[in-house]
Order: structure tokens, then C-alpha cells, then sequence
């Protein structure tokens, strides 16, 4: 998937699902739980307690290959080699909790888009500056919906995404402060820590319609 229809297609469903995995056998079962709740875009992080998360993408990768609506990324990535591993692998977007220009200027050249994670102007200037179209605000707990405007204020240009502490009663006040998208994890897959695949796809379809009832 080309880079423009990616940073399209997030900013349409405007939910991302961060996927912590403790295992394939797991993390399987949670990835087809969240796409059938409707939420399409996966980040799986580079944190697992069993296995290569880069062989896992692209096992996910394979099996959702003829799924035009599903959009497997690469999350926690701290370096350029772990993207490029994850991009050769299948990952479509990389995320990351922080900025590192290195990382950027790799996905710059494989035209994969990059959320670095910035907390500070100066940093948020810094990713614009590397070209990343989509930044990663975190934690977003700590800064809350008021971030958003804050940065938007000296950098209108900027688009944003936050992730960490996004949940179904809160996501409202991220997207009507004006985020590009959300990244939404341990809210939403909780259900999977003791087995319910089921609520972790009903807590998937309680996102879709909190983002729907937001918009309107």
C-alpha cells in the first residue's frame, strides 16, 4: 500500500489498534478480534514475551494480504534497523514512543509512513522538519486532549495522533480536539489477559462508535 493511501485511509478510520502481543498463538487470536470489531489498522510493537514480533507482522502481513481494509503496522520501534526489518516484513506504517531522525530518514527512503512520539515543541518541529506527515503525541495520559491544540497553536501545519490513555469514554475529546487519528491498546485488548477474545471485539465495536457519534 502506497504511503498516500495509507496516511488516507488512517485518517478516515482515525482508529489505531496497538496490539502488545504475549505470543503468536495470542496475538493472532486478538488481531482477529479487533479487525472484527471494525477497527482495520493493527500495531503490532516490538514487545513480546514469546517470539519474533517481526516474524509475527509478517505472519499477519500474509494472512490479511488480500484484505484491502486491514493495515498491519510496525509499533515500539527505537531504531532504523528494527523498521527496516519491519517494512521488508510486511509493516505498512512504523510507530514509535519517541524520536529518533535515523528511524525517519529509513522510512523517508522506503516511503513508509512514521509517527515518531514527541512530548515537546521542539521535538514536534524536529519530526516536521525529518518530514513525518503524522505525529505521535505520548503519552497521551499524561498530556491529555488540551495537547492537541497546544501544539497546533505555533504548528497548524502539524497533524497529530495520540496514543496511551485513549479509551472508549475519553476518545471523543481527542478527535473534537482535533486529532488525525487515535492509538488505543491495554483498553482495548484488556479482555484478552484472561482469554475473552469477545470483548476485546465488543470493546473494538464500542471505539468505532464513540470515533462515529464524535464526528457527527
Amino acid at each position: 500500500m502506497k504511503k498516500e493511501q495509507v496516511l488516507s485511509k488512517m485518517k478516515k478510520d482515525c482508529l489505531v489498534a496497538v496490539v502488545r502481543a504475549k505470543d503468536f498463538e495470542q496475538g493472532e487470536k486478538v488481531v482477529d478480534a479487533i479487525i472484527a470489531g471494525g477497527i482495520n489498522f493493527i500495531e503490532i510493537t516490538m514487545t513480546m514475551d514469546e517470539g519474533n514480533p517481526i516474524e509475527f507482522i509478517a505472519k499477519m502481513s500474509e494472512k490479511y494480504s488480500k484484505n484491502d481494509d486491514v493495515v498491519i503496522g510496525a509499533g515500539t520501534v527505537l531504531d532504523p534497523e528494527t523498521a527496516r526489518a519491519a517494512i521488508l516484513a510486511g509493516a505498512n506504517y512504523v510507530v514509535s514512543p519517541g524520536l529518533n531522525v535515523e528511524t525517519i530518514k529509513l522510512c523517508n527512503r522506503y516511503r513508509v509512513p512514521m509517527l515518531p512520539g514527541v512530548m515537546t515543541p521542539t521535538e514536534a518541529i524536529t519530526a516536521l522538519e525529518c518530514g513525518c506527515d503524522v505525529i505521535k503525541i505520548f503519552p497521551g495520559n499524561i498530556m491529555g486532549p488540551d495537547a492537541i491544540s497546544s501544539f497546533k497553536g505555533p504548528l497548524p501545519q502539524g497533524d497529530f495522533m495520540p496514543s496511551g490513555g485513549v479509551d472508549v469514554d475519553n476518545v471523543d475529546k481527542w478527535i473534537k480536539a482535533g486529532a488525525y487519528a487515535v492509538g488505543t491498546g491495554s483498553s482495548l485488548t484488556k479482555g484478552a489477559k484472561t482469554g475473552d477474545f469477545a470483548a476485546v471485539t465488543a470493546k473494538a465495536k464500542e471505539f468505532v462508535e464513540a470515533v462515529a457519534a464524535a464526528r457527527k
